[in-house]
């Protein structure tokens, strides 16, 4: 049997759960379940908040084009998080909705928007970033939700890291090597580390930058191979590289 109901809609709702916790559901929500995958009554919703767990719910009319959930049941006790803080230049906005859901599906816990020389993107907008990110949460089983920051320029960035957090450099100027050995060497053993992944622009961190990242204490840089990868496609490759080798894609070994 799977470990997941991918069958059940899910749907975030920023209340408290408990058994027998009844929800009004806003227009946009009623339509989704009603009309768009039609829903009828008693059929179940899968609810999280991302404190409480994951919840079974059922759905309860009170109208043509209106109904309530109630909860009945939790399916899912709530996880910790992971600890792997993702910061990156800012996009154009098709792309930023890419990488915001992307970032999420690949477990980042923190999303931060850093303002870099070549920066190219618009003014970020949080409300956005959020929705992305909650999108992608509940299509993909996701229990947390990431911590979002508002935009700051790189330096205070840097300054705000734990000096402990280990810090992944995607510098495209980086000599080729195992990046494997690299994470490996950076963080050896096999205990969790805190973790952070730094992505440019698209027209790459200047010179000043790169100095700037790399005179970091537990910092470590890294070529993602021989070809030039858009941001949004190195965000995607770093995340799934770091996850798989010090995060919670990890084999454990005892």
């Amino acid at each position: 049997m799977a470990a997941y109901d991918f069958n059940a809609p899910r749907l975030f709702l920023d209340i408290p759960m408990r058994e027998g916790a009844r929800h009004t559901l806003d227009r946009a929500q009623a339509n989704y379940l009603l009309s768009v995958l039609r829903r009828d009554a008693g059929e179940p919703v899968l609810v999280f908040n991302g404190r409480d767990g994951e919840w079974r719910a059922e759905i309860e009319p009170t109208g043509r084009k209106a109904a309530d959930l109630v909860l009945r049941a939790q399916t899912r006790p709530q996880t910790p998080p992971g600890d792997l803080h993702y910061l990156f230049a800012p996009l154009k906005a098709a792309r930023l909705d890419y990488v915001a859901q992307k970032a999420v599906e690949m477990g980042a816990s923190l999303i931060q928007p850093v303002v870099t020389r070549r920066t190219q993107g618009d003014r970020i907008k949080l409300d956005k970033l959020r929705a992305n990110a909650i999108e992608a949460a509940e299509q993909c089983g996701i229990l947390s939700l990431p911590e979002i920051r508002d935009a700051t320029p790189l330096g205070q960035a840097l300054a705000g890291l734990a000096p402990e957090r280990l810090l992944v450099f995607c510098d495209e100027d980086a000599p080729l090597a195992d990046p494997v050995m690299a994470l490996r060497q950076a963080a050896p053993g096999n205990a969790a580390v805190p973790l952070a992944v730094v992505i440019g622009p698209e027209g790459g961190f200047t010179p000043e930058e790169r100095t700037l990242i790399g005179d970091r204490p537990h910092t470590v840089r890294l070529s993602l191979g021989p070809r030039i990868l858009r941001a949004d496609t190195a965000a995607v490759a770093v995340l799934a590289l770091v996850q798989a080798v010090l995060g919670d894609g990890r084999q454990q070994v005892s």
